[in-house]
């Protein structure tokens, strides 16, 4: 399995990052990043939080799920991040059984960690595609909901927990039926 420079380096995740956090600090100081984004999420997204909160809501969380799952599964070599995690639990079986054993341990310790640091540089690479859109999105979410007076999702939930809760339910059964490590 070798793969050397495969995986690159975290220069373009920082990258977005960095644009990620100017988008959302420069979001009331610049008009046209936020009237742009209102421009194209109104009369979409907008649409179906008009049409019901909840289920618009719903709606929208199960797309940009779908739509993000889709990038993690083409933007990462699957089979190498397969192969990774079946290492590293293998590696892990071998730690349990030298429990009481720290210097055998800590052998196992250091084959798990390059491990662990190429499947993370993998597994992150879908950030370069998706971080400015969620920033996006999520400041316009606080636009709009702030603007409906911060309606409660079944009588308790913000609209921050309501995505939170919702993503994490759509994620893994998405992931489940498109076979997304």
């Amino acid at each position: 399995m070798e793969t050397k420079g495969e995986e690159g380096s975290f220069t373009p995740i920082f990258v977005v990052l960095i644009v990620s956090i100017a988008i959302a600090s420069f979001w009331d100081k610049f008009p046209i990043i936020k009237n742009s984004v209102h421009l194209v999420l109104n009369p979409t997204a907008g649409i179906l939080l008009n049409w019901n909160i909840t289920y618009g809501m719903m709606l929208i969380v199960l797309i940009i799920t779908f739509l993000t799952t889709l990038i993690q599964k083409y933007a990462t070599d699957q089979e190498t991040l397969r192969e990774l995690k079946k290492e590293q639990k293998e590696l892990q079986k071998k730690s349990q059984e030298f429990k009481n054993h720290p210097e055998k341990m800590m052998e196992i310790q250091k084959e798990i960690f390059p491990l662990t640091m190429r499947s993370m540089k993998l597994s992150m690479r879908p950030i370069i595609f998706t971080g400015v859109p969620f920033i996006l999105f999520f400041r316009w979410f606080m636009d709009v909901f702030t603007a409906l007076g911060n309606p409660k999702f079944f009588g308790f939930l913000t609209w921050f927990w309501f995505y939170l809760i919702f993503t994490l339910i759509f994620s893994s059964i998405l992931r489940k039926v498109l076979k997304v490590v």
